[in-house]
């Protein structure tokens, strides 16, 4: 089989990086979770204590930050933060730091550097448009905010947070604002990307419809 990138593009919420994740398993290839890259800065910032609003500072740290994945772990100079990146003061302060330019330049390479020499699937919201815009399969994922705010709760359960359902709502509308009027790289639709409405779809229904696009186009 050749090498070939996946993009999934979306807003948060949408199940992008379960269904990512399960589908790169699924076909034996690598998946780049694009937003735990990010998120892992944004620990580090937090974790420093460096202003938010300090761009030279956050540009240096990333610049020389040891950032790994391995499966579903995620290592920053050796610390294994997988859990510490989910929690609710790095998803509050995640698009901010993710919209520096450099930051992105500087992760942006790491990850096409992944790509180089095996086939990757990878999500985001500028993974078709920016980072890989040759990308061989592109998705974008779309769903009803209300679903989007109930999915993002249990991932608060699921590590041991109880977060009301209003607030997890107000924050992914906050965020979509961001993600979708930043300067650099927003969160946009590729021309040539497939739309995917998950809302009433499970994560296995999201995996197959994408598993069948690609395979299909994979066999010819």
């Amino acid at each position: 089989m050749r090498n070939f990138v996946v993009a999934i593009d979306g807003p948060s919420g949408t199940g992008k990086s379960t269904t990512a994740r399960i589908l790169a398993d699924k076909l034996k290839v690598l998946y780049i979770d694009s937003g735990a890259m990010y998120r892992a800065i944004t620990y580090l910032v937090l974790k420093k204590k460096i202003n938010p609003t300090d761009s030279s500072k956050i540009i240096e740290l990333t610049k020389s930050a040891d950032l790994k994945l391995e499966g579903e772990n995620v290592y920053i100079n050796g610390e294994d933060v997988t859990k510490q990146i989910r929690s609710l003061e790095v998803t509050n302060r995640v698009s901010a730091i993710s919209k520096i330019r450099e930051v992105r330049e500087i992760l942006v390479s790491k990850q096409r550097e992944f790509a180089n020499s095996q086939s990757v699937i990878m999500d985001g919201r500028d993974i078709g448009t920016v980072v890989f815009p040759n990308a061989d399969f592109k998705f974008y994922f779309t769903c009803d905010i209300k679903t989007r705010a109930a999915r993002r709760q249990q991932d608060f359960r699921d590590h041991g947070l109880k977060i009301p359902l209003d607030k997890i709502k107000l924050e992914l509308k906050k965020r979509d604002d961001i993600d979708a009027n930043r300067k650099e790289s927003p969160l946009r639709k590729a021309k040539e990307s497939i739309e995917v409405d998950t809302t009433n779809m499970i994560i296995e229904e999201q995996v197959d419809c994408l598993y069948k696009k690609i395979i299909s186009q994979l066999d010819n």
